[in-house]
């Protein structure tokens, strides 16, 4: 397979929300293969559902898709899309200051790489711009309902 077909899309993922099936159902389209790269216990985060979980809930998501992978990762996220002959990582960005570090990041991976690996940045839609993990955890913590903010294999994959 010829790795510039390759795109990897990396992250906690605690929970998987809206928002990251968003840049997900958006980058499709764009690659052969993605890779879902799901940061492995190794995190320092107090609380952090298993890596194994995640992945799993992730992973039922998207079965019926053969482009899309689930794996764990450790260390940074330029070296897994190397082990995965990813020349792209995807990044969602929801605000200015989203966009600052991913630029920083993009410039980085980019110096290690000696340019192997590019950074795509696909922007939030306007009704997921203030998704994330964090919130959806905070609400959950709060005995909020978060199925909204969660997707499920319904919702046309």
């Amino acid at each position: 397979m010829n790795s510039n077909k390759t795109g990897i899309f990396v992250g906690t993922f605690d929970p998987f929300t809206t928002g990251h099936d968003s840049i997900v159902r958006r980058a499709l389209p764009l690659f052969d293969r993605l890779v879902i790269g799901v940061v492995g216990d190794n995190v320092h985060k107090p609380g952090i559902t298993p890596a194994e979980q995640r992945m799993k809930t992730i992973a039922a998501l998207y079965a019926d898709n053969p482009a899309v992978e689930v794996k764990p990762y450790y260390g940074l996220a330029v070296n897994f899309a190397m082990d995965e002959g990813a020349a792209f990582i995807v990044k969602g960005v929801r605000s200015a200051k989203d966009f600052e570090y991913e630029r920083e990041q993009a410039d980085i991976n980019r110096l290690i790489t000696g340019g192997k690996v590019e950074t795509i940045l696909l922007y939030a839609e306007p009704q997921l711009a203030s998704v994330s993990s964090s919130m959806v955890r905070e609400l959950a913590h709060f005995g909020q309902d978060i199925t909204p903010f969660l997707p499920d294999k319904t919702n046309g994959l």
